[in-house]
């Protein structure tokens, strides 16, 4: 039977396309989406990242720096050792430098004593570990078995902070100025002062002490963000708690240093029994707050110096009276609730007029303060200053003021480029494009947020971000606050104030491989292991010599990996560990 031209052509055709695909698949060159790491990903049909993102680096690349291994040289892991390694906090655990303190009279056995080098072992996995309960859910509850810690069961059981309840732990939001529950705290608070409009005026608030942070909790429905923190000491996990439940909080101290915060940042700082000497060292702790709290910002104390009148009390409202009275701090509210429940409400001024009046300037006005003066820096008997400019018109109420900067802290023009810049990039390729569940993403870290893009890009979505800037990096925490936001100043060289697992994602946009040249790329990458919960991811954007050690170190993890574009990588964490040491 004869073959006409036409069948000769299709037959032509046919083989032509078969050679093509098969070079694709087989070529080193070709790069695809990558599937997904979940089941419910469909491969987005653009290939190409938009025009209008901006994903250059600000900087030339170096060349990287593994120190402790090649990319043909295999790394090999240790679990960390000892009965407290499950949840092992390198700075905060480091029993040989505590023993050596000469004084612990100002909480510095719970300051930062970082081991010299870094760490490189991996922390174990509780026994029985499951994944977290999803938000919001977890605010309620949480799985026993993730934060195995039984004793605030016990030594709160009277004032409701915590409950267990067969595999789970309960939370039924007590406290121990609000053992009828935190809505009807909070509601006593808007009765008190009926000026403050959480979600409004008051957007971001430190709560002090915080205990299980069930403030913070609740107030997330009024559109506020809480950054609660506590010491880790005998309240054992509170801070752990926390964040497994998907509630904002860091552990951190007020003992001989400053908070890792910008000043001026917070609208509002709240402690109800937080055990805290405010008139200690001559008013440190308190003016410690005053450098962080904003101008014309509140200062909720509840605590039992408010109410009772008996000999030791008073003594200590007698001298928070002196105190406050010295760095121009007016009573806005005092008042006892039905329960017998009292607090007093302070409010910061809002020019520096009312200090040259003091009848004595003591204490006196602080000098200049330099940029990321507040890591591992003393605290000091001074009143911070306040901004100049009228800072009664700042900030912008909630939501406006994310999108709003002050003038002297960055140009407009800078800043729309940078808020386009990121919104583009979450929406078009974050969101749409890589390996992530975001519905199981709650607890989010931006490891250099610059100016708090990439978390208000994400605003609108059920999670938070801690915008950690690096003290190595030009100073933009201010500018995070400003817009509503919250974080942290930080070294990556050293290990973060967190416990293990309490990370959903870790986000880096041209960083990494920079911070190799100041330290050892293997123990960052142990430090994002020990942050980051099974099955959480870690998320960069960076330059592909930079991306490609990472997938070596990661894939010696037993992480999964992805590179998308030559520019993302995608990982994320297992279950694995390594096995135990034989004994």
């Amino acid at each position: 039977m004869a073959i006409s031209v036409q069948h000769v052509v299709v037959l032509l055709l046919s083989s032509l396309l078969v050679a093509i695909t098969i070079f694709l698949f087989t070529s080193d060159n070709a790069r695809f989406p990558f599937p997904s790491l979940t089941a419910d990903y469909t491969p987005n049909p653009k290939s190409q990242i938009p025009q209008n993102v901006d994903v250059s680096s600000d900087q030339t690349p170096q060349k990287m720096k593994l120190n402790a291994s090649d990319e043909d040289e295999e790394l090999k892991w240790d679990l960390c050792k000892g009965a407290e390694s499950v949840d092992y906090i390198p700075c905060l655990d480091n029993y040989q430098a505590i023993k050596q303190l000469k004084s612990r009279r100002h909480m510095e056995h719970r300051e930062r004593h970082c081991p010299e080098p870094s760490p490189k072992c991996l922390v174990p996995l509780p026994d029985n570990y499951k994944q977290p309960v999803p938000w919001p859910k977890s605010r309620d509850m949480i799985w026993y078995d993730n934060v195995p810690h039984p004793k605030l069961v016990e030594y709160k059981k009277e004032q409701n902070w915590v409950q267990k309840t067969g595999e789970f732990l309960v939370f039924p939001g007590g406290g121990t100025q609000f053992k009828f529950g935190v809505t009807r705290y909070v509601e006593f608070i808007e009765k008190a002062l009926p000026i403050i409009k959480w979600g409004k005026n008051i957007r971001v608030v430190l709560d002090v002490g915080c205990g299980v942070a069930s403030f913070g909790g609740f107030l997330l429905d009024k559109d506020v963000i809480t950054m609660s923190f506590a010491p880790k000491d005998e309240h054992e996990a509170q801070i752990q708690f926390a964040l497994e439940r998907g509630i904002p909080a860091t552990l951190s101290v007020i003992g001989t240093q400053q908070l890792t915060f910008p000043s001026n940042a917070f609208d509002l700082i709240h402690c109800a029994r937080c055990r805290v000497h405010w008139d200690a060292d001559g008013g440190k702790p308190l003016l410690e707050l005053n450098r962080v709290l904003r101008p014309g910002g509140f200062f909720i104390w509840s605590a039992t110096p408010v109410y009772r009148d008996n000999d030791r009390d008073s003594k200590i409202w007698n001298a928070m009276v002196s105190l406050t009275k010295s760095i121009c701090w007016k009573v806005v509210a005092k008042t006892v609730d039905s329960s017998g429940i009292g607090l007093v409400i302070y409010q910061k001024p809002t020019s520096e007029s009312c200090y040259s009046k003091r009848s004595t300037q003591d204490p006196p006005l602080c000098v200049k303060e330099e940029a990321n003066a507040s890591w591992y820096a003393p605290l000091r008997q001074c009143i911070s200053k306040i901004p100049s400019g009228n800072v009664q018109s700042w900030p912008e109420l909630w939501p406006k003021r994310l999108v709003s900067v002050k003038p002297q802290s960055i140009s407009v023009e800078t800043f729309k480029k940078d808020t386009e810049k990121w919104s583009a990039i979450v929406s078009d390729v974050y969101l749409e494009r890589l390996a992530v569940n975001w519905s199981s993403v709650r607890n989010v870290m931006d490891m250099n947020a610059g100016f708090g893009g990439f978390a208000a890009a994400l605003i609108n979505r059920p999670l938070w971000v801690m915008n950690v800037i690096p003290v190595d990096k030009p100073d933009t925490l201010s500018v995070v606050f400003d817009r509503g936001l919250i974080g942290v100043y930080h070294d990556w060289c050293e290990s973060l104030n967190t416990y293990p697992r309490t990370y959903d994602l870790l986000h880096s946009s041209f960083f990494l491989g920079d911070l190799t040249q100041r330290c050892d790329i293997v123990q960052v990458a142990a430090e994002i292991d020990r942050i980051v919960r099974p099955n959480g991811y870690l998320v960069v954007q960076d330059n592909m010599e930079t991306i490609k050690k990472l997938e070596h170190i990661l894939g010696s993890l037993h992480w999964s990996t992805k590179i998308y574009q030559d520019r993302f990588l995608v990982g994320r964490k297992g279950l694995w560990r390594p096995a135990k040491p034989e004994l």
